[in-house]
């Protein structure tokens, strides 16, 4: 098998993935004021799920772009890791402006599989790994922005609901196996209510809500709970 059918391959499942979670993400867009252009743009440029719907929460909310910058950079500061950790994984045929194209669509399921490969990868690889999941975000946020436009606003809104539970989808199961990741998420969720309810704390926007808040959980996460590096595993085993 080629390394690009390989690459396509192993895209797919990411890609029926996105469609559908970026169907959610159209018709928020719509329904928050976003036209079916705008919407299909920003999932066309922007291949980060976390990021977007932040971004979207904080455009709906008419934040100003300092927010929006500070989000995104917070959001997506682990694409940065991840990427130093894939470069190792690389062969030496790829170029620099290779590298800096394939960065574009470096999401973390796309990571995940290309670092479940045993070999060395190439460009024909990530040309193919990036196609399913490039198109089934962008058409997944198409199709919801049209939905969004011509189906009654309370199907609309019911529909929104799909956004919460991905987010539960994502968070409850290592929750489960980690009273940890509960501790932390849970104090995320008191500080978002708190931003939410108490006089003065509700007065700040949504966007340095969003930011604050994932600040500070996970800093006490990484204060209080530190993941051991290897060595030191391997020390207490010992």
């Amino acid at each position: 098998m080629s390394a690009f059918r390989k690459g396509f391959t192993d895209g797919i499942p990411i890609g029926l993935g996105y469609l559908a979670v970026s169907f959610s993400f159209g018709i928020l867009a719509v329904a928050g004021g976003l036209n079916v252009w705008q919407a299909t743009l920003i999932s066309m440029t922007n291949l980060t799920s976390a990021g977007q719907f932040a971004g979207l929460t904080i455009m709906i909310s008419g934040g100003s772009i300092v927010e929006m910058i500070i989000s995104q950079f917070i959001i997506n500061l682990r694409y940065s890791l991840m990427s130093i950790s894939l470069s190792q994984h690389i062969d030496k045929t790829m170029r620099l402006p290779q590298k800096l194209f394939f960065g574009e669509f470096h999401t973390d399921e796309i990571f995940a599989v290309s670092m479940g490969r045993p070999e060395k990868l190439g460009k024909t690889y990530f040309l193919g790994v990036i196609i399913a999941p490039y198109i089934g975000w962008s058409l997944g946020t198409f199709l919801g922005a049209v939905c969004g436009e011509i189906l009654p606003t309370m199907v609309v809104s019911a529909l929104g609901v799909a956004l919460y539970g991905m987010f539960i989808a994502i968070v409850v199961p290592p929750m489960k196996h980690s009273w940890k990741m509960s501790i932390v998420v849970g104090l995320a969720v008191i500080m978002s209510v708190c931003f939410a309810y108490v006089p003065g704390l509700k007065n700040v926007s949504s966007g340095f809500a969003i930011i604050i808040c994932a600040v500070l959980a996970s800093l006490f996460g990484a204060l209080v709970f530190p993941i051991k590096e290897e060595k030191d595993l391997k020390t207490e085993s010992n």
